[in-house]
Order: structure tokens, then sequence, then C-alpha cells
């Protein structure tokens, strides 16, 4: 009998996963209540597409190992994204002063717009699966189907024949019978509502949330940018005030993509002479001094999906058979820390792998489970990440700074101190952060040595940019 996978969610997540279980199903389907675009366009049910997102070098990685012969990479930097140096293409003012700008490049990261990754990724994995990968826009899913042992398929809303792409207004109801089913759907995934349907109660859920808002607005970039480095002023969470930070994000086409934020009591405005203002308000105005120069192509756009929101699932104890959730579905991080499409593609190649360990199908017995687990420890590090600092803001509801927060914090000042004027502490940033490297990384002996050392240079008086990059800077 033919082997079926379906997956709900046909954003990054969703399109990683029917790549990870081609190769053992022999059908997968993919269920999107969007209309999806026939390209690199935003659409609707992905708000904070619109603004900046940096794919690191281990999901890059993973996404290169899970679509083989594609060339992700290839074709992303073809279509105009950016690859760009953590060492040497970042200028980066922390909370403990400016990165410097090292001859080692350090990992790579790749910069363009959502819109562009999703696009590129959707349709390698639809021309380069080795079976049909049926891409099936406008089906919103309502359900699971099987019991608290096993999820044996989903129920949907098929609106497309009604013409109402999924909204519920036509079409008709519709189960598909699957031996694995993967909810990839995203931030807005209904998954705990769908288990307690089938008598799976008790998950526990955990939201923090900084209030964030993220204000983006794209720019043509200046005659004469070139390779412009991923500009940030970040925000400080250690002051006892709101935080406020912006970021330029080199992406196709010849444009910046500009991205402001700020937490609760500190939130950008959405008007174009407000958006200048605050930038040139931040910590350092260097943000605002280049923007003031570029030519801007957007309106401001603005975007409130930021909070950090898990479900522990690992921890449901008779996990059922059938069913793995992945991406936001499973975890979301505040988006100012980069990591979440990254994370995702790290559950999607576990999710491989696990397939391939199995040798019988996507409907093994206890895949389900060891994928759920085996995807914690990188969603323990994003969350670390994330919440370790959102905890410091004084609005931030959800949870508030425990004596770990703050001993936990303590060193990864000092460390962050270090990275600002030695090579070793800076390394070993850029390899947790890019997910290449576990974050015990961090508490390696050379590690420990660097801290303990602190910055072996001087600290950086200002940014560091070249005379060209200078040159770009409104007085």
């Amino acid at each position: 009998m033919p082997r079926r996978a379906v997956v709900i969610g046909a954003g990054l997540a969703g399109m990683l996963a029917a790549a990870a279980l081609a190769g053992a199903a022999d059908e997968v389907v993919v269920l999107d209540g969007d209309a999806l675009p026939d390209g690199p366009e935003h659409r609707k049910g992905l708000p904070q597409g619109r603004h900046a997102h940096i794919l690191m070098a281990g999901g890059l990685a993973a996404m290169e190992e899970l679509v083989p012969g594609a060339g992700v990479r290839k074709r992303l930097l073809a279509a105009g994204a950016h690859e760009l140096s953590l060492g040497r293409d970042m200028v980066v003012l922390t909370p403990e002063g400016w990165f410097r700008r090292w001859r080692d490049e350090g990992p790579a990261l790749l910069a363009c717009t959502r819109a562009l990754l999703d696009w590129t990724v959707r349709d390698a994995v639809v021309t380069q699966a080795p079976v049909r990968v049926e891409v099936r826009p406008g089906t919103r899913v309502t359900g699971l189907l099987g019991g608290a042992g096993r999820v044996t398929g989903v129920r949907f809303h098929d609106g497309r024949e009604g013409g109402d792409g999924g909204n519920g207004d036509g079409g008709e109801d519709r189960e598909l019978t699957a031996d694995l089913v993967v909810d990839a759907s995203g931030r807005g995934s209904r998954v705990t509502h769908w288990l307690a349907a089938l008598g799976v109660t008790g998950v526990r859920e955990r939201t923090v949330d900084t209030g964030l808002v993220n204000a983006t607005r794209l720019y043509r970039a200046p005659e004469g940018a070139g390779r412009f480095p991923v500009t940030m002023v970040q925000a400080d969470p250690y002051v006892g005030r709101p935080g406020r930070s912006g970021m330029i994000l080199p992406v196709e086409d010849g444009r910046w993509m500009v991205s402001l934020a700020g937490t609760r009591g500190a939130e950008p405005p959405a008007d174009a002479d407000g958006f200048l203002r605050y930038a040139m308000e931040l910590a350092d105005p260097l943000v605002g001094r280049f923007i003031a120069r570029a030519e801007p192509l957007t309106d401001v756009r603005i975007s409130r999906s930021t909070h950090n929101h898990r479900r522990y699932l690992e921890k449901v104890r008779d996990w059922p058979e059938g069913l793995v959730v992945l991406g936001d579905a499973l975890a979301t991080f505040n988006p100012a820390y980069g990591q979440g499409m990254s994370v995702a593609a790290l559950g999607a190649r576990l999710l491989a792998q696990e397939v391939r360990r199995a040798g019988d199908g996507p409907g093994s017995a206890g895949l389900a489970a060891r994928v759920q687990r085996g995807v914690v420890p990188w969603v323990d590090a994003a969350w670390r990440a994330a919440v370790g600092q959102d905890v410091w803001y004084p609005q931030t509801r959800g949870a508030r700074p425990t004596p770990a927060d703050r001993l936990v914090t303590g060193y990864s000042r000092r460390l962050t101190r270090a990275a600002t004027g030695a090579h070793g502490a800076a390394a070993a940033l850029w390899e947790v952060t890019s997910l290449l490297a576990p974050p015990a990384r961090l508490f390696a002996p050379g590690t420990l040595l660097s801290v303990a050392l602190g910055p072996l240079l001087p600290p950086q008086a200002g940014a560091p940019l070249t005379a060209a990059e200078r040159s770009l800077l409104a007085p």
C-alpha cells in the first residue's frame, strides 16, 4: 500500500519537512490555507515575512542536506541574496560596545527577503524531490484523524473549488489519511486544540512577551554601497528601560531592508518622519544616518508577531504515533535573535535522519516521539538565548529574572565584552549564534580563558566602517 505523508503548512518549515519525507514516503501532500504566490512575493499568512530575516550557517547547511542537488544556496545567490560573514561583514553595537571586524571571516550568513527564501525553497523541493510533492493552497486543516495513540490523517476544508482560498465560505470538508502528519503551520498552529480533541491533554505551554513591535521599510541602496555589511544597533536589556534597536539588511535587487524594533513602551512609529527620527535616536544614530541619504521604496510596515511561545510537546507522556510538530508550531522566538528559521531547518534534518534510520517508512513505531524529543536541544538553545535577554526588559510579560538568569547573564555579558576585542571569544559567539555548535562551546576551556582575560584590544571609539561606507553617511 502506498505510504503517504501529510505536511500542514507550505512555509519554510513545512517545505523542508516535505523534503525530509520525500525519500521515505511514496506521496507527500502539503496543505496550506493561503493562496500561495507563483514567485517571490509576500503572502497573507506570514505577517512577519515583511521584516528582516537572517539565515544562519547551521540552518543553510541543513537545507542543503535536505534538498541535495537543488543548490539552495546557489539559487538564492543567483536571485540576489547576499552572502556575508559574521566576522567581517557585520557592524554591530552591542550593550558592551562595538564588535570588531576581523580578517577571519567566520561563519557565513545569507541575507534576503523572506519572500525570496520561501519561494526558492518551495520551488527547489517541488522540482527536485525524488517523489511527487503536491502543494495544495487554499486548504485549511481543521483537525486530526485517529485517536490518542496514533494520528492517522487530517480533516481539512478545501476551498479551492469554492474559490474562497480556504476561508470557509465555499468548498467542502474532506479527510486525508496519512502514515505521518507533520504540523508546520507556524505561530497560529491549533495543534494543542487538535490533540485535546483526540484525548491528549495537559500540554504545557509558556509565553514570554516583551511587546516588541517591528517596523520595516525598504530603501534603494545608495550608489557605491557595494558589499554593504549587516548594520545593527542592538537594544540594551540591562538598563531598566524599554529596548530600542535598528538594523540595515542588504537584500536582493539593490535594496536595503531597514527594521526598527522597540519593546513595550518604546514601540517604533509607522509614519515616515517618525521612522527616521526613531532611527536617529537609537543608542547610536548610525542606522538613521545611512537611511537619511537612501531612497525609500515602500511605506513603513508594522508587525506585532514577536512573542516567544513554546509548547512542551516532548513532555507529553504518551506521544501519539504518526504526528510530528516542527518550526514555529512547536516554538516561536523573538525574531530579534534570528534563529527561528535555522531551528526549523535543523528539526527537518533530524526528521529526515530518523526516517532513514527507521527504514520502514514514515509511520514507524516510535519515530514521532524520537523526533519530538530530538529537536529539544536546538529549541532549548534558541529559547534560552531569546528569553534569557527578554526577561530583563521592564514590561516583559510571562517571566522575570531568576537567580539562575542573573548568573547566566553575568557570564554572557562578560563574554560579549571580551568578544569586542578578543578573537577567541568572538569565534565562540559566531559558532553558537550560527547554530554550528551547541551552547557548551561557550564554556569550552579556550572560551573561558578569553572571558577571564577580557578584551585584548582597546574598545572601538565608533562604528568600524570602511572609507567607502563612511562616505554614505549623512552629516
